[in-house]
């Protein structure tokens, strides 16, 4: 007999609830134990996780969420990896469904070796979420993982809620959030894409074929081949499609005319990579005085900033902060951000930024690295640094940075440890190799500006015939220098 869901109390504490029957090995995977071993009366059942309910801080905030905030509960398959690594899931996925503007009313977990083709959760379990549903008032349940039209389709009819899959959330949390047109332009290509495979009508009122005597009312000249109007609808996603990939592909260009120039004038370039809401914006402005938006919010940033500064001996380069990545990132995502993820594949070195205080750091490096290698910048040189350390545990910090040698702790927002990064990230830019001594006459200060700029300077002194300056420069550099070059080094009298 199935228990009666309960609801959360807003006063629960963040402790995880216990198993009610014995526990699984955390060590378990779904490679070496199959279905038929997993213990019946765990496959069998619903897991609440504690803590999950959206907790509403003042009056005002009550007022708002009544007015706005849909009510969800959250539904995930837990196949591998330990019971704490599947509570991290389910509270990622909490942050991503409040960030989308919703209410948190129940999270509930189902073990299995693998996700049910047909309901997502397994038939038996559709009714036990029905029920939650009904028991909280829930008008939205959201899955945390990517569903197929058919167990969309079929979880709805069961349910009688909206079902939104994890792919869908993202989407819409990037639709609220992007503010350029290039940035609207992606979203929208992902969304598309994702919803063309998903169409669906309900009976017959959106279908325009007919046959028979009269059927359906339409008689002579009703009939013939027709169109459906799921059909007219895949066909007018595919042509708004083709228009966006158009505009898309011409904004490319006008960014890559820039990525060009700045190579041509050999200025370095370093991309802040991460997961969402791990302090890249506040790390750019910390390094950059940038003033982007820093909010704590997941994927508050979705259009990259680019900023030029420069090192301590006066070489500039660029910073740019990029889009935040998330475990299980959307394919047509990744795709349709391409464009703008070329700044990290083309950076001469990657800032990566890991939160220190999450509970898993260490997955989140592993999803970052993930998505690298999926853009082709996985083998971009790669400097770590450990963000919020101000919040962390000081004994995660140290395994970090055991883990990942060469690693920087940091905090954004107190400025700790900012100068140490500065030097490393100064450390780790592209250095010229060819050394010239060159007496540079008085009217050529445009050599000068691009040694100052580009070059490492060694020695400079001013003469009566110019300026006698020793430096390691880029070879087009030191072809132009060529004509003033002198043998021997100077020496400073």
């Amino acid at each position: 007999m199935t228990e009666e869901p309960m609801m959360f109390d807003d006063k629960l504490d963040d402790q995880l609830t216990e198993w009610d029957e014995p526990e699984l090995n955390d060590d378990y995977s779904d490679d070496d134990i199959s279905e038929g071993e997993l213990d019946r009366a765990q496959r069998h059942s619903l897991r609440r996780i504690a803590g999950l309910s959206t907790e509403l801080e003042d009056v005002s905030e009550v007022e708002y969420r009544r007015l706005r905030l849909e009510r969800v509960v959250l539904v995930s398959v837990w196949t591998s990896g330990t019971q704490q690594d599947a509570d991290n899931a389910m509270f990622e996925l909490k942050a991503l469904a409040e960030t989308a503007g919703s209410e948190v009313l129940d999270g509930l977990v189902q073990r299995r070796p693998r996700p049910d083709p047909a309901t997502y959760v397994g038939r038996g379990k559709v009714e036990e979420v029905r029920e939650a549903v009904q028991a909280t008032g829930a008008d939205t349940v959201i899955c945390d993982g990517e569903l197929s039209p058919a167990q969309l389709r079929t979880l709805e009819d069961r349910i009688g809620v909206k079902v939104v899959d994890r792919t869908a959330l993202i989407l819409d949390i990037f639709a609220q959030h992007a503010k350029s047109v290039e940035g609207k332009a992606q979203v929208e290509l992902a969304q598309l894409n994702y919803l063309k495979q998903r169409l669906r009508g309900w009976g017959g009122n959106l279908s325009r074929q007919v046959g028979g005597r009269a059927s359906g009312g339409a008689g002579i000249g009703g009939r013939g081949p027709g169109e459906t109007k799921i059909e007219t609808d895949r066909r007018r996603i595919g042509h708004r499609i083709s228009i966006l990939r158009h505009n898309l592909k011409d904004m490319e260009s006008t960014r890559a005319i820039k990525r060009a120039d700045r190579q041509r004038h050999r200025v370095p370039s370093v991309a802040i990579v991460g997961y969402t809401n791990a302090g890249k914006s506040s790390l750019l402005n910390r390094l950059t005085n940038a003033g982007v938006l820093v909010e704590n919010a997941l994927f508050a940033t979705l259009d990259p900033t680019t900023r030029r500064t420069t090192t301590s001996d006066g070489r500039v380069f660029t910073l740019t902060d990029t889009v935040g990545f998330v475990r299980h990132l959307p394919t047509d995502l990744v795709e349709a951000f391409r464009s703008t993820l070329e700044e990290t594949v083309d950076a001469d070195l990657l800032v990566h930024v890991v939160d220190g205080s999450d509970p898993d750091p260490v997955g989140q490096v592993d999803a970052v690295h993930k998505v690298l290698g999926e853009i082709g910048a996985a083998e971009r040189p790669e400097l770590l640094v450990i963000n919020k350390i101000d919040r962390a545990d000081p004994d995660t910090v140290a395994v970090l940075k055991n883990r990942y040698p060469g690693a920087v702790a940091v905090s954004a927002r107190t400025g700790e440890g900012v100068d140490a990064l500065r030097t490393a990230v100064e450390d780790r830019l592209p250095i010229p190799q060819t050394k010239v001594t060159a007496l540079v006459p008085w009217d050529r200060g445009d050599l000068v500006d691009r040694v100052h700029r580009e070059a490492e300077l060694d020695h400079l002194e001013h003469q009566a015939g110019g300026t006698l300056l020793t430096a390691r420069v880029y070879p087009d550099l030191a072809a132009q220098l060529e004509p003033f070059e002198r043998t021997g080094e100077p020496t400073g009298e």
